[in-house]
């Protein structure tokens, strides 16, 4: 029984971010199907493995790395077409995996660094301390400590009753922190941080927050390095909830989103939570709507053809004790 307990001053921003996060996350996932088509899900996967290995200095394009997944020949250096075969595969290997399993964690970074260390899947035998630019960021903690630490990380993960949202950021933070590999630590806890919320809400398997965090670089390494100087998680958990909620409206308001979802339908999917059926007038209700024929040209029937909602008695459409329910 793992009694481990991360550093977090949880403060009201952070628990606002979580609320308005819920929200756009809950829509999204109403929209789940009808949006993310297999090509959409593959584009948005390209763009984060690509921005993942960006921040790693790898200098392949979305363009580039699309060639490399479809098998076509690419100009670029063997290591960088390897590192994006490796993240592809590692990615499409997530949902086998248990968050909180030191195996599981292993056999990823084993996908994810094949070919290109000597010590894949293997926890980091030496010290490291993390530089940029000739300056020491971080020491992290000696390699003797590194098998315990991670357990302790890992148990905790297993047994915390915080938020996923919050969660997924500590654990994050603490993973850079701990530094458990000799190299591919960053991919590795942006991977593990998707894989956790991904358990929490299938729909962020696919939200490229990576792409938020590459255009925010310096940002990601000084939440780190804020949160070492502070020992709390906090600065770094303000610096991810960010990054979602910044990667989660810009999926929201992309032109596949909203070509196939108006205002209106998206007004309906907020009134309407998931498990509940209602009645179109209790919908209407909710909708502060009265003029039934608007209601049911601009919001219900929109719902019903993009396969949003359903009725519950699809065999007798004009019942009167019809109800509407997410599909």
């Amino acid at each position: 029984m793992s009694h481990y307990q991360p550093p977090l001053n949880l403060t009201p921003s952070m628990l606002d971010q979580v609320a308005s996060i819920s929200e756009q996350v809950g829509w999204l996932s109403a929209l789940h199907d009808a949006v993310l088509t297999p090509q959409l899900r593959r584009g948005n996967r390209i763009r984060s493995i690509q921005a993942s290995l960006a921040i790693e200095n790898n200098t392949l394009s979305v363009d580039q790395v699309t060639a490399v997944l479809d098998g076509k020949r690419v100009l670029g250096l063997p290591r960088e077409i390897q590192e994006v075969r490796n993240a592809f595969a590692a990615y499409e290997a997530m949902p086998g995996w248990q968050p909180s399993s030191q195996a599981d964690l292993l056999a990823a970074h084993g996908l994810l660094m094949h070919g290109l260390i000597d010590s894949a899947g293997q926890f980091r035998q030496g010290g490291v301390g993390i530089y940029r630019a000739d300056q020491l960021l971080h020491m992290a903690p000696p390699a003797s400590r590194v098998a315990t630490l991670t357990q302790d990380l890992l148990q905790w993960l297993a047994q915390t009753d915080w938020h996923p949202l919050i969660a997924s950021c500590v654990f994050h933070y603490e993973f850079e922190f701990i530094h458990p590999f000799a190299d591919g630590n960053g991919r590795m806890g942006r991977l593990w941080q998707t894989l956790i919320l991904s358990r929490w809400r299938p729909v962020l398997a696919w939200l490229p927050v990576e792409s938020v965090i590459r255009d925010r670089q310096d940002d990601y390494y000084a939440a780190l390095a804020a949160a070492d100087r502070a020992s709390d998680a906090a600065p770094f958990v303000d610096f991810m909830l960010q990054a979602l909620h910044q990667a989660l409206l810009e999926a929201v308001q992309s032109d596949q989103v909203t070509d196939q979802v108006s205002d209106q339908v998206k007004q309906l999917l907020q009134v309407l939570p998931p498990g509940v059926a209602l009645r179109s007038n209790e919908l209407m209700q909710r909708l502060g709507l009265s003029h039934r024929p608007s209601f049911s040209k601009n919001y219900l029937k929109p719902a019903l053809a993009a396969g949003l909602i359903e009725m519950t008695d699809p065999a007798s459409p004009r019942s009167p004790v019809q109800k509407y329910r997410r599909v």
